[in-house]
C-alpha cells in the first residue's frame, strides 16, 4: 500500500536546530511518522523532547556548537551508540546577520557561512560515511531558503550560504545516489516563527509580504511536516538533488 511507503517506523533521525520553530515542527513530524529523534542544539530542547516523548518515540539530546567542526564526529558516534544506526539527517540549524553589503563584517560573514554551509557539508559527510558502513543508504534533507533562488538585500552571507546549500545538495546527490543515499532540500517561504516576529509585527511590511503570497498567508511549521516526511521516506526513493519550495506560491508570482 502506498501509505506504507511513508512510514518511518523504527528509524532514527538526526535533526539540527530543533528547539523551536521549523526545526521543532520537522522533528515532531518525523516522530509522528515513527522516528526516534536525535536533537542537536546549543541548548536542551525541552519542549521538543516532550512533544516527541508524548508520541511514544525516544528523543536524545546532543548539545553542540555546529559552527565548530570538532563536534561533528561525536554527533554520529553518540547516535549510533544509543540507537545502533542513523537513517535520516535534517540539516536545519542556521543563523543570519543583517547589514549593508558596504559595511558587512568578516566576522558576520564567517559566523553565517560556518554554520549554514560548512557544517552542512561536514555533518552530511560524517553521516554519509555511517550510511555506507551500515550498507543500506539513507536520507539527507538540507534546509535551503527563498534566498537560494533570490538575492535579497542586507543579508550577503545568508544569501551566499543558502545559494550554496542548493548547489551542495545537487553535488552530494550526484556523488552519493549510487550508494542509495538521497540528498534533497526544502526551501521554506515566509514562515511565522520567532525569526520573523519583527517582520510580522510591522503591519505594513507584513501586508506587503502576504499580498505577494498566492496562498494569502504566512506559512507555519506544520506546512513542512508533509514535505520532510516525504523526503525522509521510501516514497521519495527516486528523488535526488532537488530543492522543494514550500512557499505558498511566492516564487511563482
Amino acid at each position: 500500500m502506498i501509505l506504507d511507503a511513508f512510514s518511518l517506523a523504527g528509524k532514527t533521525a538526526i535533526v539540527t536546530g530543533c528547539d523551536t520553530g521549523l526545526g521543532q515542527g520537522m522533528a515532531v513530524a518525523l516522530a509522528e511518522a515513527g522516528c526516534n529523534i536525535v536533537g542537536v542544539n546549543r541548548k536542551i530542547p525541552q519542549e521538543t523532547a516532550a512533544k516527541v516523548a508524548a508520541l511514544g518515540r525516544q528523543f536524545m539530546t546532543i548539545q553542540a556548537d555546529l559552527s565548530q567542526q570538532s563536534a561533528i564526529a561525536d554527533i554520529v558516534s553518540q547516535t549510533v551508540a544509543k540507537f545502533g544506526r542513523v537513517d535520516i539527517l535534517v540539516n536545519n540549524a542556521g543563523t543570519i546577520r543583517r547589514d549593508d553589503a558596504l559595511s558587512f563584517s568578516e566576522k558576520d560573514w564567517d559566523d553565517v557561512m560556518n554554520l549554514n554551509l560548512k557544517s552542512v557539508f561536514f555533518l552530511s559527510q560524517a553521516v554519509a560515511r555511517q550510511f555506507l558502513q551500515q550498507g543500506h543508504g539513507g536520507k539527507i534533507i538540507n534546509i535551503a531558503s527563498m534566498l537560494s533562488f533570490q538575492g535579497g538585500i542586507r543579508v550577503p552571507s545568508y544569501t551566499a550560504s543558502k545559494s550554496g546549500v542548493l548547489g551542495l545538495t545537487r553535488l552530494l546527490a550526484n556523488e552519493w545516489a549510487p550508494h542509495q543515499i538521497n540528498v534533497n532540500a526544502i526551501a521554506p517561504g515566509y514562515m511565522a516563527t520567532n525569526n520573523t516576529q519583527q517582520l510580522r509585527d510591522d503591519a505594513g511590511r507584513s501586508k506587503e509580504i502576504v499580498d505577494r503570497i498566492p496562498a494569502g498567508r504566512w506559512g507555519t511549521p506544520d506546512d513542512l511536516k508533509g514535505p520532510v516526511v516525504f523526503l525522509a521516506s521510501d516514497a521519495s526513493a527516486y528523488i535526488n538533488g532537488y530543492t522543494i519550495a514550500v512557499d505558498g506560491g511566492w516564487l511563482a508570482r
